[in-house]
């Protein structure tokens, strides 16, 4: 069965268990579709900065004083749904 998804609604998805920052997302979401899709770490960080304009993620701190940590909003998790 092949499953589309958009990289703004694969990254809400890996959001919902926990917060997350870029690069840690951008890895999970690669061993999520096995390796056969890579991301650009950039794209990661633009689609998360979207996301949160958008109100559907919040910026919850930053981790080592340099990434910030991403979590899904309540708008974030009524998407998820819908998609």
């Amino acid at each position: 069965m092949l499953v589309l998804m958009s990289i703004p609604h694969a990254l809400l998805a890996l959001l919902e268990s926990r917060p997350g920052y870029g690069l840690q997302l951008k890895n999970e979401f690669e061993a999520w579709t096995g390796e056969v899709w890579p991301l650009n770490v950039g794209q990661v960080y633009t689609t998360l900065r979207r996301l949160e304009r958008d109100s559907l993620v919040d910026a919850e701190g930053v981790v080592d004083e340099r990434q910030r940590l991403y979590a899904l909003s309540e708008t974030g998790r009524e998407e998820l749904k819908r998609w």
